[in-house]
């Protein structure tokens, strides 16, 4: 049986096609790898951006916690009514009550 011998002209057809696949295949490599990194870039930026927010909310919630409890403390309730709301406090009222004996009564 007779092998089919490649001629050099379809060897260096061949050669080109390869290294045309090859250059092609590494350029398509290259961009995917571009890809990739940019959007690693771009997520890790968001993140930073998320804790950076994440730490302001916390900064702001400690802020009105504080708050809350400085506006629940009773002399600052009284302060605010008196001032913003112009409640008057009286003095309280003492009753007596006097028992009479029901005998003395008759």
């Amino acid at each position: 049986m007779h092998r089919k011998r490649i001629t050099k002209k379809q060897q260096s057809l061949i050669q080109g096609f390869l290294f045309f696949l090859f250059t092609i295949g590494t350029v398509c490599c290259l961009i995917i790898y571009l890809w990739v990194y940019t959007e690693i870039d771009e997520t890790t930026l968001t993140i930073e951006i998320q804790n950076t927010t994440l730490k302001e909310f916390e900064n702001q919630l400690s802020t009105l916690k504080s708050q809350i409890e400085l506006l629940s403390r009773a002399d600052m309730i009284s302060k605010r009514a008196t001032e913003e709301l112009n409640m008057v406090f009286t003095e309280p009222e003492i009753f007596q009550i006097i028992l009479n004996d029901p005998r003395e009564l008759k």
